[in-house]
């Protein structure tokens, strides 16, 4: 396995790297989540091709500092899972080499990022946009594997690579869940035991809730059942359209019910399909 700090020495590592290459953008942190990404990059490579993986917490597309701050950075093990998960190429950056210091430039999005994390989170999408790019740019991929369970990124994800006619496939894969329901997320390491005995409340409310047919009537009880606990706090729950990400306001399409609760400082991200 061979490390690139930057994206000169990406480019000289790849430089006769086998295709297919097959990338999976992370921020480390792994949990199985992420190496089931790795898996699949490597059935999508084959034997011959060549998987890389990413490691770069991405401070544009933070809009709290305290979060940015406490993103939990395992490097050392993250660098052992992946040689593990049999990795060919891994890409640590550091911020400093990969943005200029009088940068001028960002990719922005207009439409799927209105609503959701991308109304709670002001100018995270831009962040999002603006490093995948710069990283499919660097890796010269010809794939890349997300996760699901972020979906409204994997959306914004396949609608820049469609507008911008960016030559690389965007594959996804299904969300991974601990035992009792919870999302799998580099975050759940920051909760504390009651939080996290407290969380997988969320997956097992938008389940029940998105049973009763009905957009108030899901979106009332969803929202009463999360807030019945006092560890959480809801930072937006909404029912969109599966395609447009849009608000619905009857289920006659494909629709997503979807939410970030915040537990402490701790904010958690679920959705269910309908």
């Amino acid at each position: 396995m061979k490390i690139a700090e930057n994206g000169s020495a990406l480019g000289d590592v790849l430089k006769h790297s086998p295709g297919p290459r097959v990338l999976v953008p992370t921020m480390g942190a792994f949990h199985p989540g992420h190496i089931s990404l790795m898996h699949k990059a490597r059935e999508i490579s084959g034997p011959e091709g060549t998987v890389v993986v990413s490691i770069f917490v991405n401070p544009i597309q933070f809009d709290r500092a305290s979060d940015l701050e406490a993103y939990p950075r395992p490097m050392e093990s993250d660098l052992a899972a992946c040689e593990a998960a049999g990795v060919d190429v891994v890409f640590t950056p550091v911020a400093d080499s990969m943005y200029f210091p009088d940068r001028s430039v960002t990719v922005t999005e207009t439409l799927l990022s209105r609503d959701l994390c991308g109304a709670a989170r002001p100018g995270h999408f831009d962040g999002v946009c603006t490093v995948v790019l710069k990283l499919f740019l660097l890796s010269g991929c010809d794939v890349a594997v997300f996760g699901e369970k972020d979906f409204q990124q994997l959306a914004i994800i396949r609608r820049m690579v469609r507008d911008l006619d960016v030559p690389v496939e965007i594959v996804s894969c299904p969300t991974m869940r601990e035992a009792d329901g919870l999302a799998m997320s580099s975050r759940n390491t920051r909760l504390t035991p009651e939080q996290r005995a407290d969380a997988p409340r969320i997956l097992r409310t938008l389940k029940a809730a998105a049973e009763l047919g009905d957009v108030e009537a899901i979106l009332a009880r969803a929202r009463e059942e999360i807030e019945a606990s006092p560890l959480a706090r809801i930072d937006y729950l909404s029912l969109v359209d599966a395609e447009t990400l849009q608000p619905v306001t009857d289920l006659v399409r494909p629709a997503v019910l979807a939410t970030a609760v915040f537990y402490g400082e701790v904010r958690l991200i679920d959705h269910v399909d309908l």
